[in-house]
């Protein structure tokens, strides 16, 4: 056979492996999915467990995952927005992203970017270790009625993120000003972990999701959660079922740097559709205590106004917008 026809075929060959094992996204292994915070975070864990299913069933290539954390998630954002019209990088993120760039007064705001995909929502957990006197919400809530001022809670997000804003309404719901809530903030739940195992503050309010191992264990408990229903996975009351008028929910979703055109951004939604579909993603969802919440596009660019717009409002009221 001449070298010219065994060419032929070998592209033809070439061009048709290509075709069949095509990915939405990622074909040529440069999408990145950057982490605002540290790992073992719920961003973190929320990234890594979507990656690995697009990967795995074929609707993306590889994914790099990346985490830069800092200043509650505005440093990642910052640096999405200097990748303005890239296509091939996104960004995990929620409402502790939105509540940073308030109370640091940041010039971007997350409306800036290229809304993508809400993904979930997640209940946040009242929780203490395992060496602690408080076996219930209610002891735990009329100790800390009574001496507000020597109670200190540690949270998995900076002043404006979910755990911060939780521990809030919390002190609200049960009659603790504002000024009287002692809250130490971590950068994500990888941090606040070993903190609140050695005993360094009295509760901590964060995602079920990040302590699923120590709760097993019996190393940490979980007091109550902050949903309409319990988590399936712990066996805690809600707070509306121990008489405490709070129901709160933490989400994550994906954003893109601004400058895409119509059809980029549709590109990446087309992942996340996807990914919604999978049996894999929906088991993840149940393991993990989430609930679905897929907005695409237009409509969790709505989302984002909406929410921005709510946590400023929120934290100005707290003296910290």
């Amino acid at each position: 056979m001449s070298r010219r026809p065994l060419t032929g075929i070998l592209l033809a060959i070439a061009l048709l492996l290509g075709l069949t094992g095509c990915a939405l996204v990622g074909g040529d292994d440069r999408l990145r999915m950057m982490v605002p915070n540290s790992p073992g975070g719920g961003y973190d864990v929320t990234a890594r467990t979507a990656v690995k299913i697009t990967e795995t069933t074929g609707i993306t290539g590889p994914v790099q995952v990346f985490n830069l954390s800092g200043n509650g998630g505005t440093v990642a954002l910052t640096r999405l927005m200097h990748e303005t019209g890239n296509p091939d990088l996104l960004m995990m993120m929620g409402l502790g992203v939105i509540g940073a760039t308030v109370t640091s007064h940041t010039s971007y705001r997350v409306t800036n970017a290229t809304p993508i995909a809400r993904l979930i929502e997640e209940q946040e957990a009242v929780m203490v270790p395992a060496g602690s006197p408080y076996a219930t919400i209610t002891e735990l809530m009329s100790a800390w009625q009574a001496k507000p001022d020597q109670f200190t809670i540690g949270g998995g997000s900076q002043n404006g993120g979910p755990d911060h804003l939780m521990s809030m309404r919390l002190a609200g719901a049960v009659g603790i000003g504002p000024r009287q809530v002692n809250y130490l903030a971590h950068d994500g739940g990888g941090e606040l972990l070993p903190a609140l195992l050695a005993n360094q503050f009295d509760f901590a309010t964060s995602g079920v999701r990040e302590y699923t191992e120590q709760i097993k264990s019996g190393q940490l408990r979980v007091l109550a959660v902050s949903g309409r229903t319990r988590v399936p996975t712990v066996d805690a009351p809600t707070l509306t079922e121990a008489g405490i008028d709070l129901v709160f929910a933490n989400w994550r979703g994906v954003l893109a740097p601004p400058g895409l055109t119509t059809a980029q951004q549709q590109r990446l939604i087309e992942i996340f559709t996807s990914l919604e579909q999978t049996p894999q993603w929906q088991a993840e969802l149940t393991r993990n205590g989430w609930t679905d919440a897929l907005l695409t596009g237009d409509e969790f660019g709505e989302f984002l106004a909406d929410q921005d717009r709510s946590v400023e409002t929120s934290l100005q009221q707290l003296g910290l917008g």
